[in-house]
């Protein structure tokens, strides 16, 4: 997802040259959608993963078989794949002025709508209906995952048990939080706000800074960097 747009945004502040092609926009719209909805939808299958091996943690060999593992991810693809092109077919149909000067740092279909010189209210429509529904449907699946999760979590009759539960899904659950705060974020403000610039500060919020985090709150689960990170904290102390 972060390889859509910060390779990119890299060139241009080294060579101090922000264009970019039409062709290249197009691409850059096409694959920042594909991602951005396989992250969605990955989280979701992984929020799912995580109601199996709490709530049925017997038949969890069995129901999340590498055929089914396999199949939610060719499954996520090509739902990401069907969005992002809807997405560019879109913006391909829009018709600009020569010289465009986009405010942002990458191709966001919102802000080519502003630019566009025909009439973009369906279009507007249309992205925001599509979000809902790419975007509702995953979310809608985490929370309800969460919900049987934390019911079933109550259950347990031990504080050891109940911490290893929430550990499990703890990294997963800071990772949801993060990318669909921060990306709620960009797009409510967005709609409610047209400053340029607060949205593409908030954009570097879920197309880097979440991305970058990643490995770090995912790591968090393995003992060894529990403890080193334990050692550096009262160090620092």
């Amino acid at each position: 997802f972060s390889t859509t747009t910060i390779p990119k945004m890299l060139v241009n502040i080294k060579t101090h040259s922000k264009s970019i092609t039409y062709a290249g926009c197009l691409t850059q719209v096409s694959f920042f959608f594909l991602f951005g909805c396989l992250d969605n939808l990955l989280l979701a299958v992984m929020a799912y993963d995580r109601f199996v091996a709490i709530c049925h943690p017997l038949n969890y060999s069995v129901i999340m078989s590498p055929c089914l593992c396999g199949l939610l991810v060719l499954m996520s693809f090509f739902i990401s794949l069907l969005e992002s092109q809807i997405h560019c077919l879109m913006v391909s149909q829009l018709t600009f002025c020569t010289n465009v000067e986009i405010h942002h740092f990458f191709c966001d279909a919102p802000q080519l709508f502003h630019l566009a010189c025909s009439d973009t209210s369906i279009n507007t429509i249309i992205i925001y209906f599509i979000g809902a529904i790419f975007g509702g449907i995953p979310l809608s699946g985490i929370f309800c995952s969460y919900t049987r999760i934390v019911s079933s979590i109550l259950r347990v009759p031990s504080t050891g048990g109940k911490n290893k539960a929430f550990s499990t899904c703890g990294s997963h659950l800071s990772v949801v939080c993060l990318f669909y705060g921060t990306g709620l974020g960009v797009y409510l403000s967005s709609a409610v706000s047209h400053s340029p610039r607060k949205g593409a500060v908030t954009s570097v919020m879920y197309a880097l800074v979440v991305p970058m985090l990643n490995p770090f709150i995912y790591s968090l689960r393995n003992g060894d960097v529990k403890r080193a990170l334990q050692r550096l904290l009262n160090r620092t102390v």
